[in-house]
């Protein structure tokens, strides 16, 4: 059947589409035993590799773009686990679109293909989710970035490449931000996951290691780990027993764990 590619854009920069795609490669592969490529598809300015110490890398996917090396050896093992491609900082001119061809390719050998995008509407970001069987948004609480989430839904229903949900990041739970009300109505999109502004994200970043990896039972990691059990069809449920207990009594249940199990049951229904 082949991996499915899941494609996480944002229209903005700065929001943590870089984190994301290397936080989920990690869990995906250590906890969930997954087999995962991570891409570099920000082509003018990749720093994926950045995140894991690969600073000059020989061979990159722009050579493979270009023509000028074969896919398999644009590959690098990392010792976490997973597989990742990273892009080249010299920023050569290459086709986004032909992107796609080298992601078909590599379905046969994986189980998830995780996709980091451009900041910006253009080719590149269109290379991303035209290559995608389903894109995440990356979006924080405040007014600018739900405009660009919301010309980012409008982008992703355009090409018909269905919305997995929004990834809500940078929380720090203050009157001022926006709700996941506030930004599920406006973007009619559902709202999977809210990741908390923490200082250890950038601690792990400088130890050129997800925050997965430094500190799995962060805040921050337990929503990553959230939506990886998704993705690999497996519920991730953190809370102890007293906490169900609560829940059934108040019968509680989160707008981002049902939106979650929303989308489980629909990427279980494709694997079937």
């Amino acid at each position: 059947m082949g991996a499915k590619v899941f494609g996480i854009i944002s229209i903005k920069g700065g929001v943590g589409k870089t984190t994301t795609v290397a936080s989920l490669g990690h869990i995906l592969s250590k906890s969930f035993n997954k087999k995962v490529l991570i891409v570099d598809g920000n082509f003018s300015a990749p720093n994926l590799g950045l995140h894991f110490g690969l600073i000059n890398p020989e061979i990159t996917l722009h050579h493979v773009l270009n023509g000028y090396s074969k896919y398999k050896d644009s590959i690098y093992t990392h010792n976490l686990g997973f597989d990742i491609i990273p892009a080249n900082l010299l920023n050569k001119k290459v086709n986004p679109y032909k992107l796609k061809k080298i992601i078909n390719r590599a379905k046969k050998d994986y189980d998830l293909i995780i996709l980091d995008s451009s900041p910006n509407l253009n080719n590149e970001i269109m290379g991303v989710v035209e290559s995608s069987d389903f894109l995440f948004l990356i979006t924080t609480p405040d007014y600018p970035t739900l405009s660009t989430t919301m010309q980012a839904v409008k982008v992703a229903k355009s090409s018909n490449i269905p919305i997995a949900g929004l990834i809500l990041n940078k929380v720090r739970n203050k009157k001022y931000e926006l709700s996941i009300n506030d930004i599920q109505n406006s973007t009619q999109t559902p709202v999977l996951a809210s990741i908390r502004d923490d200082h250890k994200v950038l601690e792990a970043l400088s130890k050129l290691v997800p925050i997965t990896q430094l500190y799995p039972n962060s805040d921050v990691s337990k929503e990553y780990k959230k939506i990886a059990g998704v993705l690999a069809g497996v519920k991730f449920n953190e809370k102890n027993f007293v906490s169900k207990v609560k829940d059934l009594l108040i019968r509680s249940v989160d707008k981002e764990e049902l939106n979650r199990d929303i989308l489980m049951s629909k990427l279980k229904e494709l694997r079937q």
